[in-house]
């Protein structure tokens, strides 16, 4: 029998094999120790038995709220709740809670019947007396396309919109929202689709009291019935009305008086409006009126924004409107003489009931308004203007003569301190005649209108509803802002609440004109209105 003869060196190779591939089996078991540590670290960490990840559940919820009668399912996975063991340093650590980007910020919208919403869009011939509005019904509210730009406005995301198209517009918007939820419990808010302001343009005129609160009581009775009422009787659900608040506050049954009651039912004065133009009450608030531009993309907002900003401008002012004569202390026929009277190229007149009113046509009117350094924004029908925000858009420093008309309106969009991005001539001043519109707006300098100006065109994404095509990553356009200010407003309740404390003290409490202007006006400015 041979005998069997080991290799010392062979014994030695082995040795070496063993102890490298020790080490490289402990190097990753380290990395991979470290990546999932680090995931915790950045904020997330991975799902065991979970087909979707958060973000991807949300951007589902996102496409099938594309489609109104789909469930909008939950963005935040169950398993974002469970504890997650890892190992940092040897030392065991359980991930308790984990952030959720929506918390505090859930929305839930309601199925409400179509009637309330879509059905009034069936009726599109007759959601204003004088006009046909179908064509206005184009691209998610937004109208006809701007074909022709003619070199004054960029060749995409310019439409013909309506100015009441605003209950439409959001609607379609807040379909992108990333903190939609269909579970009521997780949501802040409550958003309540009715088309107010289009359902009751159809009755204003000619109709008794019965016909335009019809829908008003049918939503009311409908949200009464739904288990997502009781947890604060409304205080948590919100609505939008492309009309101005003043539409919806109808105090008695008199048939010649203007308007439905809606605001003044038990439910709706635990529920926020928003509108184009609030009152005084302080459960309204006002969002800006649509305008022309809807960019896709915040490359398109910054490239309008140059533009604005630097293009040169022939006219001092510029007012784009028409007379009042037979309204009471209507200033527009002062102003309209002031501009028509002042020195060559200082005043740019557009005559909004002229023959061949260009006043809705998108082009004529941001064609004036770029071309102006200052635009006059009296008050016409009511207190605020649509040409506020084309204004505003166009780069021009819109001119206030009453506070009601922006300051104590728009507060969540324009800086408390107003004298950053418009003018502000008190209207009695006007009125009597003591003022000369010319010689106050010329003492600003080239410098200060710059400066102005500049702050003008910060406002513009802040205004403008973007196109739900896509949507913003750099900026928040005015949906997001109100959605924001909205939960932010439902928190604050929901919190005095569990102190114990009653919400509706403030939450719906009339003439609030000071309140709203607290912080904005002077004491002694504010003496001169009230």
């Amino acid at each position: 029998m041979e005998k069997l003869i080991v290799d010392g060196s062979h014994c030695h190779n082995q040795l070496w094999f063993i102890i490298r591939a020790s080490f490289v089996f402990f190097v990753v078991l380290l990395c991979l120790d470290y990546s999932v540590l680090s995931g915790v670290k950045n904020g997330g960490f991975p799902l065991v038995s979970q087909s979707l990840s958060g973000s991807q559940k949300t951007h589902k919820a996102t496409q099938l709220a594309a489609n109104d009668e789909i469930s909008v399912p939950n963005p935040i996975s169950n398993d974002a709740h469970r504890d997650f063991p890892f190992r940092e340093n040897n030392y065991n650590v359980t991930l308790a809670n984990v952030t959720d980007p929506c918390s505090g910020k859930y929305i839930y919208i309601h199925r409400l019947p179509t009637r309330f919403n879509n059905g009034v869009l069936k009726d599109c011939r007759n959601l204003i007396e004088w006009f046909n509005m179908c064509p206005s019904l184009m691209n998610s509210g937004f109208g006809p396309k701007v074909e022709k730009p003619q070199g004054v406005l960029s060749r995409k995301n310019w439409f013909e919109t309506n100015q009441f198209m605003l209950e439409l517009i959001f609607h379609q918007r807040i379909k992108q929202y990333k903190c939609l939820t269909n579970d009521s419990s997780m949501a802040s808010a409550v958003y309540v689709p009715f088309y107010a302001g289009l359902d009751v343009g159809r009755y204003l005129w000619g109709y008794n009291t019965s016909m335009r609160d019809s829908a008003a009581y049918g939503v009311a009775d409908w949200l009464r019935k739904q288990h997502e009422w009781n947890r604060m009787f409304g205080q948590d659900h919100f609505f939008v009305a492309g009309r101005i608040a003043w539409d919806f506050r109808r105090q008695t049954d008199n048939e010649s008086e203007w308007g439905s009651k809606l605001m003044n039912l038990p439910e709706f004065m635990n529920i926020t409006m928003l509108s184009i133009e609030s009152s005084s009450w302080s459960n309204e608030f006002a969002i800006p009126y649509p305008t022309y531009f809807h960019p896709l993309r915040d490359i398109n907002v910054v490239h309008w924004q140059k533009g604005t900003r630097t293009g040169k401008r022939r006219y001092l002012f510029c007012f784009a409107g028409a007379p009042r004569p037979t309204m009471k202390g209507s200033i527009r026929g002062e102003i309209i003489n002031q501009c028509l009277s002042a020195p060559n190229r200082t005043c740019k007149f557009l005559d909004c009931k002229a023959e061949g009113n260009k006043c809705d046509t998108p082009v004529e009117v941001i064609r004036v308004f770029r071309d102006c350094k200052f635009c006059l924004q009296p008050p016409g029908d009511s207190y605020t203007r649509r040409s506020t925000f084309d204004s505003i858009i166009s780069g021009c420093i819109p001119v206030f003569f009453h506070p009601y008309s922006a300051y104590a309106q728009y507060i969540w969009y324009f800086p408390k301190n107003y004298t950053k991005y418009s003018v502000y001539i008190p209207h009695n001043d006007i009125k009597n005649g003591n003022v000369s519109i010319n010689r106050v707006l010329s003492r600003f300098s080239e410098h200060r209108i710059s400066e102005m100006r500049k702050e003008v065109v910060k406002l513009i994404p802040k205004v403008i509803y973007a196109n739900p095509k896509s949507r913003f990553e750099r900026f928040e356009d005015a949906i997001d802002i109100a959605l924001k200010k909205v939960t932010e407003r439902v928190n604050k309740v929901g919190k005095v609440m569990k102190e114990g404390k009653d919400p509706s003290v403030e939450f719906a409490a009339g003439n609030q004109w000071k309140m709203k202007l607290d912080g904005i006006m002077g004491d002694q400015a504010l003496e001169t209105l009230f």
